[in-house]
C-alpha cells in the first residue's frame, strides 16, 4: 500500500483480495495517507464495501478452461497439457489468488534438482500465458509469473543422428511411427506440424508440402523426396489427416513410442525435436547454403540457423576459392628474393 502524486493531485494503491486498486483523493496529502489507513482498516475487517467480490476460482478450473482454449488455438497444446499436469502437483486445490511469485520461485528451485533450465522455463511460460488467460477472462487481476525470473538456457545443443544411427533408429519405429519419423527427417518440420498436417496441405502434383500455421504464423513451402513421396502416398487417404488412427482422428502424442524406438536402437540422449536438428544438420553437409535452410525450417530470423553453419566448413573455401580477381596469366610466379636489409618500395 502506498501514496503518490501524479500532476497536482495525490493517490492511494493498494490490494484486496488480489486485485490492485487506486483511488484519487486530492490535493491533500494528509487527507490521503488518512483514507489509506482508513482502507487498511476496512480490508482488515472484511468491510470494504466497494470490493468487488468474486468467487474464488482453483487452479485446476482455470487448467481445464485453458486446455480448451489451447486444443483449439496452440499448436503446443499436448506440451501444455504435460507442463499443467506437473504444474498441478504443485498447486492444485490452491485459488488463484494464493499463487504468488515466492510459490512460484519454491516450484522452480524443486523443479531445479529434476530437470533442466528448458523444461522449466516452458512450464513457467505456460503458467504465465494461463494467467494472461485468466485475466483477460476476468477470474483475476494480476500475473504473479512475471515477477519470476527465468533460469539461464543452454541454447546451443546440436544433436543429431548418423546416417547409421539414422537407419537403425528407423527400424525399430512401429509401423505407424515409421512415416512421421520419415517427414520429420526430410522435411525438418515440427512435431506438432506434421502431428497437424492435412491432405490439403500436400501437393502431390507440385511435389510441395506447405506448413500453414507455423510456429512464427508464416506458410512455407518444403519439396517432398522421392523417399517420403512413396510413403505418403501409402497411407490412408479417408481421414482429412495425413497420420492419423484408424478411426481418423490425428495421432497427438508419439512421444512414448519414439522413446522406445530410439532406446532399442541404442541411441542415448535424443528426443523428436532432435529429428530437426538431423535434417538441417545433414542439409548443411550436404551443401545447402543458410538462407535455404532458414526458409526450409521456417527461422524467423537467420541467426536461428547459423547454429548449423560450423557444419559446413567448405563453405568458407569454396568462397574464396569463387573469387576472380587477377587471371593466372598476370601473376609472376618466378620467386623473388629480398636481402634482410633491404626495405620493398613501391
Amino acid at each position: 500500500m502506498a501514496i503518490y502524486k501524479k500532476g497536482k493531485n495525490w493517490f492511494i494503491d493498494y490490494r484486496v483480495q488480489g486485485r490492485r486498486k487506486r483511488e484519487k483523493i486530492g490535493s491533500n496529502k494528509k487527507l490521503a495517507e488518512r483514507v489509506l489507513a482508513k482502507r487498511k482498516v476496512q480490508i482488515a475487517e472484511n468491510r470494504f464495501l466497494d470490493i468487488l467480490k468474486r468467487p474464488k476460482i482453483r487452479f485446476e478450473t482455470l487448467a481445464a478452461n485453458y486446455l480448451d482454449y489451447a486444443k483449439t488455438n496452440k499448436l503446443s497444446w499436448d506440451r501444455d497439457k504435460r507442463s499443467i499436469k506437473i504444474l498441478g502437483r504443485a498447486v492444485n486445490g490452491k485459488d488463484l489468488s494464493e499463487i504468488t511469485p515466492f510459490l512460484i520461485e519454491k516450484y522452480k528451485n524443486e523443479r531445479k534438482t529434476i530437470v533442466g533450465p528448458a523444461t522449466i522455463n516452458r512450464e513457467l511460460a505456460c503458467l504465465k500465458h494461463m494467467f494472461t488467460k485468466a485475466i483477460q477472462w476476468e477470474m483475476i487481476d494480476s500475473n504473479p509469473v512475471k515477477k519470476v525470473k527465468l533460469l539461464k538456457e543452454n541454447n546451443q545443443r546440436l544433436r543429431y543422428l548418423t546416417e547409421e544411427e539414422i537407419q537403425k533408429s528407423y527400424q525399430e519405429c512401429s509401423v505407424h511411427l515409421k512415416p512421421i519419423v520419415l517427414t520429420a527427417l526430410y522435411t525438418g518440420m515440427r512435431r506438432s506440424e506434421i502431428l497437424k498436417l492435412k491432405w490439403e496441405d500436400i501437393d502431390f502434383k507440385q511435389r510441395l508440402i506447405f506448413v500453414r500455421n507455423a510456429k512464427n504464423n508464416r506458410t512455407r513451402e518444403i519439396p517432398i523426396a522421392d523417399i517420403l513421396l512413396n510413403s505418403l502416398k501409402q497411407l490412408n487417404f479417408k481421414s482429412q489427416y495425413v497420420f492419423c488412427r484408424n478411426n481418423g482422428k490425428p495421432w497427438v502424442n508419439i512421444r512414448t513410442g519414439f522413446e522406445g524406438a530410439v532406446k532399442r536402437a541404442g541411441i542415448k540422449d535424443f528426443t523428436f525435436h532432435d529429428l530437426r536438428h538431423t535434417f538441417a544438420s545433414h542439409l548443411v553437409m550436404s551443401g545447402a547454403d543458410l538462407l535455404t535452410a532458414k526458409e526450409l525450417l521456417g527461422h524467423q530470423t537467420i541467426n536461428m540457423t547459423l547454429r548449423y553453419a560450423h557444419l559446413s566448413p567448405s563453405h568458407k573455401r569454396k568462397a574464396i576459392e569463387n573469387l576472380r580477381f587477377l587471371d593466372g596469366h598476370f601473376l609472376d610466379t618466378k620467386p623473388v628474393f629480398v636481402a634482410d636489409s633491404q626495405e620493398i618500395t613501391s
